[in-house]
């Protein structure tokens, strides 16, 4: 009986030890949907570049995927070693396993603050300027597990317009992700939708940071186009995540790493960021309390 179980501690043991070899030999990064494939890939370039040697791995992989839930279920099959998700998209990580990963990080906005809005955008020629305009219209979401283009918007827009959001626009959908959002918009598929930014600076530049700013520096978009509609209350900025079960040398390599990257290399800090921030603030589970509460309440995982 003690032979047998030392053998089973032995073999234990060496899974765990397969296991932490296995993370020094690759790190598998996921990325959200909701900007074109090759824009992103270019975007994380730089940490497949840099982390080999600063985590000590043979290899650095990315892995874009379609949308929001594609990371999700990655992050939740533990075949995801590192993500940058937003509020919501954590929360429905959290909802479905709490252990799953650990909100490590977050970005802190160039006026300091550590969140960013929804911003519903029109086009200017529509003749809108304000959010009653779009009473009886078609608006646009981001993704189904986007905070700023999806969660914020159904939980606070109801207060904003006095009715429930199926009530007061004729008819609502998806946009397949925040850029594409943004083009139908200007394409006329939606009267109005919902996307991100920072809040931080002037709309005409498509604030300091988020989805508009992006699509702007990328000479896709022209601000003179478009004209905010509303801003949500302020969203916490989404978190740097890592996989729970990775172990604790590559996580406090890991985040050192990201914690000396907006220095270290302020152009790659920008790219994968998306905009401008000063850099990284410390966050864990509790600082996306309210988010996890409202998800589970509006859309229930």
């Amino acid at each position: 009986m003690l032979k047998k179980a030392l053998l089973t501690a032995a073999a234990l043991i060496a899974v765990a030890g397969s296991a932490a070899a296995e993370d020094l030999k690759e790190f598998r990064i996921g990325i959200l949907g909701g900007e074109n494939e090759a824009d992103r890939l270019r975007n994380f370039q730089c940490m497949v570049d840099k982390l080999p040697a600063a985590l000590g791995v043979e290899k650095v992989s990315l892995f874009p995927a379609a949308d929001y839930d594609g990371v999700v279920q990655g992050l939740l099959g533990g075949t995801l070693d590192y993500a940058e998700l937003g509020a919501s998209a954590y929360a429905k990580v959290y909802l479905a396993n709490p252990a799953a990963v650990e909100p490590i990080l977050t970005t802190v906005q160039t006026d300091g603050s550590m969140g960013y809005y929804s911003i519903m955008v029109a086009r200017k020629d529509s003749g809108m300027t304000k959010l009653s305009d779009m009473k009886g219209k078609k608006l646009g979401f981001a993704d189904p597990d986007s905070t700023s283009g999806f969660l914020i918007p159904t939980v606070t827009l109801p207060e904003a317009i006095g009715a429930p959001v199926k009530e007061y626009f004729s008819e609502t959908g998806f946009g397949g992700g925040h850029e594409n959002l943004v083009l139908e918009v200007v394409k006329g598929t939606f009267a109005a939708g919902t996307t991100w930014g920072s809040g931080v600076g002037e709309f005409k530049d498509g604030y300091s940071s988020g989805n508009l700013r992006k699509m702007v520096d990328k000479g896709i978009l022209n601000m003179d186009d478009l004209v905010e509609l509303w801003k949500s209350p302020l969203i916490p900025n989404g978190p740097v995540v890592v996989r729970t079960s990775m172990n604790a040398d590559m996580k406090a390599k890991f985040k050192q790493f990201m914690m000396d990257l907006p220095k270290a290399d302020p152009a790659c800090f920008s790219a994968v960021q998306g905009g401008d921030f000063t850099g990284f603030a410390e966050v864990n589970a509790d600082f996306y309390k309210p988010i996890v509460d409202a998800r589970k309440a509006t859309i229930g995982g």
